[in-house]
């Protein structure tokens, strides 16, 4: 599946930027701080609450105005000097809009409102101005902190490489005939009943099924129901890929340990 190499693309490229941010901190340049949740968990309010806070007691002590953060050993030993936003270093990355996000929570009472959840991979940094009072780099320094908010809709997806498409259909066919969950998959197990997996693939089949697919899962997280775990989470949470290939598959009733033929449906999802 196209979809399971995509995942497999994203972990490799989570490892290289967590090994990259070692070598940063190591250097004494910068740290990468991902933050993640599933979706309405409250991420993009923390990472904005956060920034708002460090940069408020860094220009409050400063003044030598008290300390809002006591508990910040930094803020507490008295050495934080400042704390400013600085440009995102990543051009592939779009920039977390921190200052569209505090707007949205400090506005007026009659217009506040909360910012707009997380969709997609979104990167701000912060720069921190301190003492440092051990080892042999004393004095005045700064730390860069690269401040990631990440989707925990797409973290749900990682077991899916341990797994075949026949295997994963069978447990995703099988969880959606739970009380709770079958008057919610009924028009898209509905719609099964009308295919055959051997038969020759189709792109509008496809679609239609996983557009199917997709509605059942988001159902499944509206309010009134609230289920959690609903892999894979890139069709809750597409990002980049809407409407790409890749996520244009749902399950399918076949054999496991049986190589569908390559011409067919099954083979195509």
């Amino acid at each position: 599946m196209s979809s399971i190499a995509d995942f497999a693309a994203e972990a490799g490229q989570a490892a290289q930027i967590a090994a990259q941010s070692l070598l940063d901190f190591a250097r004494g340049g910068a740290i990468r701080l991902g933050v993640t949740g599933l979706s309405r968990a409250g991420k993009t309010v923390f990472i904005t609450a956060l920034v708002h806070d460090l940069m408020r007691t860094a220009n409050t002590q400063a003044a030598d105005t008290g300390n809002p953060m006591p508990v910040f050993r930094v803020s507490a030993e008295g050495r934080l000097r400042g704390a400013s936003l600085a440009p995102q270093p990543d051009d592939a990355v779009p920039r977390f809009t921190y200052e569209d996000h505090l707007a949205a929570l400090t506005a007026d009472p009659a217009t506040r409102h909360w910012p707009q959840s997380t969709r997609r991979v979104s990167e701000l940094r912060l720069t921190i101005d301190f003492v440092r009072t051990s080892g042999w780099r004393q004095g005045p320094a700064s730390l860069s902190i690269d401040i990631v908010d990440y989707p925990g809709e797409w973290l749900l997806d990682l077991p899916l490489l341990t797994k075949s498409y026949a295997q994963w259909s069978r447990e995703t066919l099988e969880a959606s005939t739970s009380a709770v969950r079958a008057p919610l998959a009924a028009e898209w197990r509905g719609f099964l009943t009308t295919i055959v997996a051997d038969a020759p693939a189709s792109e509008d089949t496809a679609r239609k099924a996983a557009e199917l697919f997709t509605s059942y899962l988001r159902a499944c997280r509206a309010d009134i129901h609230a289920l959690s775990m609903l892999p894979p989470g890139r069709f809750l949470m597409p990002g980049d890929l809407e409407g790409s290939p890749a996520l244009t598959f749902a399950p399918l009733p076949v054999e496991e340990g049986v190589e569908p033929p390559s011409d067919s449906l099954a083979a195509m999802m």
